[in-house]
């Protein structure tokens, strides 16, 4: 997907949700799908952190 949604893309988005779903659960749904796909676009430049690092950061168990 590009940076900007498409219509179409919106209203397949729209589609998929309930049919008491709020102006609020349809921005949520925008903004998971714009952080996959951040992460996805990171992921394939190659920047990662190691799983590794965040745990010893903030002291989780390995």
């Amino acid at each position: 997907m590009s940076a900007a949604m498409s219509k179409d893309d919106a209203h397949k988005l729209i589609e998929q949700l309930p049919a008491n779903a709020t102006w609020e659960d349809l921005m949520h749904e925008i903004y998971i799908r714009e952080s996959i796909e951040k992460g996805m676009a990171d992921s394939q430049a190659g920047n990662v952190t190691n799983v590794g690092d965040i745990r010893k950061k903030y002291g989780l168990p390995e």
